[in-house]
């Protein structure tokens, strides 16, 4: 494992969770532990299907946003379904273009 040479440390993230529900809670500790998962292991089978659970999981808390849920009844748009579909299409052309977003300074 490379990140065996790095300093040994723990980080921890606050969120305020005053406005979410518990399974929006749930389901973002849920998603932390699957992305450390999938970042530190050295199986390539838990690594494609650790991948896919944390993009799974991913759609799973875009569809119980706040936005979506509040506004489902009410004009008919399924707002989860065609953020789901915008952000697999802005997905799939930097898949395609191999253009990866470096967010590191």
């Amino acid at each position: 494992m490379s990140g065996a040479t790095s300093k040994r440390e723990k980080i921890f993230i606050e969120i305020d969770t005053n406005e979410l529900t518990h399974s929006q809670i749930r389901l973002i500790k849920s998603i932390n532990t699957m992305l450390q998962h999938v970042l530190i292991t050295d199986d390539e089978e838990e690594f494609f299907t650790g991948s896919a659970e944390f993009m799974r999981m991913c759609a799973s808390i875009i569809k119980k946003a706040h936005f979506a849920e509040d506004l489902k009844g009410v004009d008919n748009i399924p707002y989860a379904q065609q953020a789901l579909e915008y952000s697999m299409d802005i997905l799939q052309e930097h898949i395609t273009s191999s253009s990866v977003i470096n967010y590191d300074n």
